[in-house]
């Protein structure tokens, strides 16, 4: 009888490898608003293809471990796990690549200020701790780690609610920049959208590890 551990170990090595490459999509984006740096912003747009190919890639191993080896109990999971994770590592990659595009033609002085007002660099910081831990999560099964990581989102969150009042001071202040100031919120939800997939992660950890579906206890509390 084939042995699907090999199966497993070798879709486990293409997440981790596609979380640490969108996790440095994330670090160069910050890199691109901090340094003023248009190469780094060029560089996360040329990672885009791998990322897409990585979700792919992932989707096809899945597919013929479940076609060929019959998975059960946390194989199964693992399995099913690991087709949410492709696919929201695969949005985290395309917010970072909208954000990529708006560094590489907005990158001045000017628009850096403004920037700072709304706590970007800081939203970054959160966003690319919590990539590091969930990465390490998933390498070692670990739910509560997990599950620590997840409620650092409730910072993204915080800054996200203050965004509103940042935005409408700006523009009392900078009346011309008035389309500038609104893309520059529209980072603050992007960023909060990035720390809600990366909270998915978590769930899906939990539920491989576990057996365990908090997403739909998180909503019947709602």
């Amino acid at each position: 009888m084939v042995s699907l551990e090999p199966e497993l170990h070798a879709l486990k090595d293409n997440l981790l490898e596609m979380m640490d490459l969108v996790t440095s999509q994330l670090t160069k984006c910050r890199k691109a608003l901090v340094k003023l740096d248009v190469d780094a912003a060029e560089e996360v747009l040329a990672a885009e293809k791998r990322v897409n190919a990585l979700e792919l890639s992932i989707d096809k191993d899945c597919e013929n471990i479940l076609a060929l080896y019959n998975p059960v109990a946390t194989d199964l999971r693992l399995v099913l796990a690991s087709l949410k994770i492709g696919n929201d590592l695969e949005r985290i990659g395309d917010n970072a690549n909208a954000l990529a595009k708006f560094f590489a033609a907005n990158l001045h002085k000017k628009e850096k200020s403004l920037a700072d007002r709304f706590s970007l660099e800081a939203m970054f910081d959160t966003a690319i701790e919590m990539l590091n831990d969930m990465s390490k999560a998933v390498k070692d099964n670990d739910t509560e780690l997990a599950r620590k990581t997840m409620k650092k989102d409730v910072d993204l969150n915080e800054h996200g609610k203050n965004a509103i009042n940042v935005a409408t001071d700006l523009i009392k202040e900078n009346p011309d920049d008035i389309k500038l100031i609104l893309r520059l919120f529209s980072i603050t939800r992007r960023m909060e959208r990035i720390g809600d997939l990366i909270k998915n992660l978590g769930e899906e950890v939990v539920f491989h590890v576990e057996a365990k579906v908090i997403k739909h206890k998180k909503e019947k509390k709602k």
